[in-house]
């Protein structure tokens, strides 16, 4: 019950953000096309966007998707939007006030930073854990038939009819929901850490990680700028980055030595398309390349199940079908509130009583051993719980009766 809000939180977040481009192409669209004349150079567009942020630093310059869209530019922490004809100010915005990042921090940390990372952690694995013991329970035996496994059996009442949903949706949309959830892990500030350091010992990591884990590490590294930048050579280095034809969008950033290259990054959201690109401020020549499938394979198969998490690795299908995962684990929560609360014992906020008492098998006991290692938040609260419940709550009659333990007393 602990983990039925916050799956809902999670699927309802997740569904709005599986369509970040569609809303921030809505977003944009005033800014489209709206150059009347001939273009400003980039060095220009950039020193317009810089004076409007007091004190800010220059930090990327996105190119625009059409020569006569506003050109973005990342000041600091500020987005502005600059018209490259006029060099008019059209919009400020902090980064981390545009509404997808909004979404990104509800989704992923509940907008409170690393310990809400921990906690949406916690609950993602926990209902790894629920989805695989859900299999097990309403997996079809001794020749019960396919009716209310993969599809409800409508005639049998309200009682069954909320049963049914639960275990055929749970049979439908498990394995989505599974791969939904561990593709989000890398994301997370304790198992991403985890498996951080783990490929840093095996020797897995090959250059750093194309994504972010927690909120120390910053959002896509646009926090601040060198403090000396030549804007003057963004009129090579533009020219450079476009004729890549890199898919966007793609963000260019200044040397952060003296001696370093200019990099533009493609930040599209299919990852497998991504590239980096190290060009010459002084002569714009585009001297390194780096595309995904030169990447690690193991930062390939995280970019493969990221791009497939946000819902852009195969376009308008791969939103409709994790769409139907957000859902399904949606139905699952509010089914699975449902059935409880009608089988509770009466006053009592505990599980129902089972109709015979399972027994902890070796098998069982090594797999949660090993999900505990795997994940190891669930590990960890799983003991918890576990110590407090034989520490306190069964030591205390009125809290143990309501929690329903009173049969573990007796025994």
């Amino acid at each position: 019950m602990l983990c039925v809000p916050l799956v809902l939180w999670l699927s309802i977040t997740g569904t709005i953000y599986l369509w970040k481009p569609q809303i921030e192409a809505l977003i944009d669209r005033p800014y489209a096309g709206i150059a009347t004349g001939p273009l400003a150079p980039p060095s220009r567009i950039a020193e317009a966007a810089v004076s409007a942020v007091p004190g800010g630093r220059f930090a990327k310059y996105q190119l625009p998707a059409a020569p006569g869209d506003a050109v973005q530019v990342v000041v600091g922490d500020t987005r502005v939007y600059v018209n490259p004809s006029s060099l008019e100010v059209l919009k400020t915005v902090g980064e981390e006030d545009r509404l997808m990042r909004l979404i990104f921090r509800l989704h992923g940390e509940l907008m409170i930073g690393d310990p809400g990372s921990w906690i949406v952690e916690t609950i993602a694995c926990w209902a790894i854990v629920m989805i695989l013991t859900g299999l097990y329970l309403w997996w079809p035996r001794k020749g019960a038939g396919l009716a209310g496994v993969l599809w409800p059996r409508l005639h049998l009442g309200s009682r069954a009819f909320w049963r049914d949903i639960h275990a055929v949706t749970g049979i439908w949309v498990s394995m989505l929901a599974l791969f939904l959830i561990l593709t989000g892990l890398p994301w997370a500030n304790a198992w991403g850490g985890y498996f951080k350091e783990v490929r840093a010992v095996t020797g897995l990591a090959d250059g750093p990680q194309d994504w972010t884990t927690g909120t120390h590490e910053g959002h896509h590294g646009m926090a601040t700028g060198p403090a000396q930048v030549n804007l003057a050579e963004l009129d090579r280095v533009v020219p450079a980055a476009a004729s890549a034809h890199l898919a966007g969008p793609v963000l260019i950033a200044p040397p952060k030595t003296a001696d370093a290259l200019w990099t533009a990054k493609s930040d599209a959201g299919n990852r497998p398309e991504r590239a980096d690109l190290g060009i010459d401020g002084g002569t714009g020549q585009i001297l390194t390349r780096k595309d995904f499938a030169e990447r690690h394979w193991v930062d390939r198969a995280v970019g493969y199940g990221i791009a497939a998490h946000e819902g852009q690795l195969f376009g308008l299908a791969n939103q409709l079908l994790s769409m139907v995962a957000t859902m399904g684990l949606s139905l699952l929560a509010i089914s699975g509130a449902i059935l409880w609360w009608r089988r509770r014992p009466v006053g009592l906020l505990g599980a129902p009583i089972p109709l015979s008492r399972p027994t902890m098998r070796a098998p069982l006991i090594a797999l949660i051993a090993g999900l505990g290692g795997l994940f190891p938040l669930f590990g960890a609260s799983l003991i918890a719980v576990l110590l407090l419940e034989w520490a306190l709550f069964r030591r205390l009659p009125p809290v143990a009766r309501w929690l329903g333990l009173r049969q573990r007393i007796a025994a």
